[in-house]
């Protein structure tokens, strides 16, 4: 499974880059509103850090402007995937865009139904938001299982992108089912290194080692 981080930090980014184990990022309208930053300074330093798919979503909810607007956020960086909402719009987007050869990830996708819709549009990424269905009350990894279902039983191509991670066990379920990437906030990625027993266990090893004999 690849790991991409949700992100609009550059700082949080280069951190989690430097650990070795980021494929891709995910931005957001809201992300890049919390940098404080230019939306194109900030994606641009992004696919300078990390060198792998880098969403960066459209604002538009028109077709008619959406499909300029996707057109020239993909100018900015030979590594960007266009993000775009699930809705008709969207759709048409998408397909303009796969006839275009520019990727996209569509994005707010909240059942397998949207899912495959998307799929037949010609989404490279579809990010089904797993923490948002269980604050009401589904279980938001069954979309995750559904999708990765109906992806393989049709020879799909399209990427199933777990999105809306809230904590470490959403990433271990996802990995099982078969998700094709998760994209992590920072704090969950931290959390994933993280463990009691390992701390404790470096500390007995290093208290262990201070009574060895030093020459």
């Amino acid at each position: 499974m690849e790991i991409f981080i949700d992100s609009a930090d550059v700082n949080e980014i280069r951190e989690a880059a430097s650990w070795g184990i980021v494929d891709g990022v995910t931005t957001n309208p809201s992300l890049i509103a919390k940098s404080g930053r230019d939306f194109r300074s900030v994606v641009h330093e992004i696919c300078e850090i990390v060198d792998g798919p880098i969403s960066a979503e459209v604002v538009s909810t028109e077709s008619a402007k959406m499909i300029p607007e996707a057109r020239e956020i993909a100018k900015i960086h030979r590594n960007i995937v266009v993000k775009l909402p699930l809705t008709t719009a969207g759709l048409q987007t998408t397909k303009i865009m796969f006839e275009e050869g520019i990727k996209t990830n569509v994005t707010l996708c909240f059942s397998a139904a949207q899912g495959l819709l998307a799929a037949k549009a010609g989404a490279t990424y579809i990010s089904p938001f797993i923490g948002r269905l269980d604050d009401l009350a589904h279980v938001g990894m069954d979309i995750i299982e559904e999708l990765v279902t109906i992806y393989d039983n049709y020879g799909l191509p399209t990427k199933v992108l777990a999105a809306s991670i809230r904590h470490p066990r959403h990433v271990v379920d996802a990995a099982l089912i078969g998700s094709h990437v998760c994209t992590i906030p920072f704090k969950v990625l931290a959390q994933l290194v993280k463990h009691p027993l390992t701390d404790s266990g470096l500390a007995a090893f290093l208290k262990d080692w201070e009574s060895v004999p030093k020459r």
